[in-house]
């Protein structure tokens, strides 16, 4: 009965989430047309919306550890669900993230994407579309912000090993920015596909920056290293046993 009553709990925040979107796009439109402040505003907002509404309607609690990072930095993240994309977006004062090309023809999300400087990436051209990137970010011609990327390349469920790309020790490198590890256990409750949520406690925690000047190979282990280990952490704080074999 229990799980019964939390599947139409998360039905229906599902679809509130997604009803409110365009609302919330829509309220902060003409403000983000003519001040890009306006469009973070409205992530903000929304991404929040979802925050608190998550709290009540299915009893999953978000917090925010670390300290948040400012400036022009590069987030390097575990990247398990929506849900740890909502959190990032949330408290970061300008967000911007690598996504896929097709998301910039979604309403609402695709406009207040390409307001904030997000960098859309088509399949199988990943590297000239970071060439560009580094190239905007030197020239300045990118918005300044947090760039938010994921190492994996996609949503890992809790468990499961899946490389981390060298592009982020690509762009590391060539942006001379550094670099902030952030971990996750956003996945225990909200996974990477269907509707179900969990009740629990989200955590994404932002660790200590990697400072610019390192090598390639090195900052790629120490990303690494900061990210599984501290996520795992957080996950076996959530209750997930990992599977042996």
């Amino acid at each position: 009965m229990a799980k019964a009553f939390q599947w139409i709990r998360s039905i229906l925040f599902v679809i509130q989430m997604y009803i409110m979107l365009p609302v919330i796009g829509l309220i902060y439109l003409p403000w983000a047309l003519v001040d890009r402040k306006g469009a973070y505003g409205g992530i903000h907002g929304y991404c929040r919306w979802v925050r608190w509404t998550a709290g009540w309607m299915i009893g999953l609690k978000t917090e925010i550890r670390g300290q948040i990072p400012t400036g022009e930095v590069i987030v390097a993240s575990k990247h398990q669900s929506f849900l740890d994309i909502i959190m990032i977006a949330s408290v970061l004062p300008q967000p911007k993230y690598i996504m896929k090309h097709s998301l910039r023809y979604t309403p609402v999300l695709g406009w207040y994407a390409s307001r904030i400087g997000c960098v859309a990436v088509e399949r199988g051209k990943r590297a000239e579309a970071m060439r560009k990137m580094v190239k905007d970010v030197k020239h300045g011609v990118m918005p300044g912000g947090q760039l938010v990327i994921y190492p994996q390349g996609t949503r890992v469920a809790p468990g499961v090993d899946a490389p981390y790309k060298v592009g982020t020790g690509v762009l590391y490198r060539e942006t001379g920015q550094p670099c902030v590890p952030a971990a996750t256990n956003v996945g225990v409750f909200w996974p990477r596909t269907g509707i179900y949520r969990k009740p629990g406690l989200a955590v994404v925690e932002f660790l200590d920056p990697i400072p610019p000047g390192a090598s390639i190979d090195s900052m790629m282990t120490v990303l690494k290293d900061m990210v599984e280990t501290r996520s795992d952490e957080l996950m076996a704080e959530a209750g997930f046993v990992r599977s042996e074999g």
